[in-house]
């Protein structure tokens, strides 16, 4: 949870120039960072989503892949709980000053999430010495002075959003129709982990049965 020297370090402006040099050189994309007139700088950030929980968006927007709940009663927003894809990863324009939460509200318009953003939190991921070190950031730490800084090397410094776990999951914020389809999305992963339990060993009882 301790942030690393390099996170602690401060720039003028003729460093944050010169930074911004040496980054643009090692990217391979054109994802530069630009630096502005009033001294702020631009740049792109990549942030994988790595969430354990099924996600709420509005019903209209539901995709061929999501999984539908019960219909809501009349006069209640009709919202459906998914699960988002592995691997799913956005790449956000954003500036200097932009702030750890405002990257967490402006993933979720990306994705049309309505949960509220204080269930999720986002991590800086980076490895050493063969270990990996997750922490999370504050809401007002900014993640694209952390990418100058480390560079644009994903080893180094890498952004993940996931769930803000401060404890046991309070189940009471969540409305009826989504308990209800996260059981359905529970039952549908039991029966999926049952078959492939079953093929396994009916894979295995005939390979003995040909040895025999």
């Amino acid at each position: 949870d301790e942030p690393s020297e390099w996170e602690k370090t401060e720039l003028d402006q003729a460093q944050v120039e010169q930074r911004i040099k040496e980054y643009n050189s090692q990217i391979n994309s054109n994802l530069f960072m630009s630096l502005n007139k009033d001294g702020s700088y631009a740049g792109f950030i990549k942030v994988q989503l790595k969430l354990a929980r099924p996600v709420a968006v509005p019903a209209a927007n539901r995709g061929p892949s999501l999984q539908a709940g019960r219909p809501h009663p009349q006069g209640v927003k009709r919202r459906t709980s998914f699960y988002l894809p592995r691997g799913t990863a956005k790449h956000l324009h954003i500036v200097s000053h932009t702030r750890a939460s405002e990257v967490i509200d402006a993933l979720l318009r990306k994705f049309t999430v309505i949960d509220n953003p204080r269930k999720f939190a986002l991590f800086e991921r980076s490895e050493k010495d063969e270990q990996v070190y997750l922490r999370k950031l504050g809401d007002d730490e900014r993640p694209l002075r952390l990418r100058l800084l480390a560079g644009p090397s994903e080893k180094v410094l890498s952004f993940i959003l996931k769930e803000n776990e401060t404890g046991e999951v309070n189940w009471d914020a969540f409305t009826l129709p989504e308990l209800h389809n996260f059981l359905l999305i529970l039952q549908r992963e039991e029966e999926e982990h049952l078959r492939r339990l079953r093929h396994r060993y009916a894979c295995c009882r005939r390979k003995m049965q040909e040895a025999l």
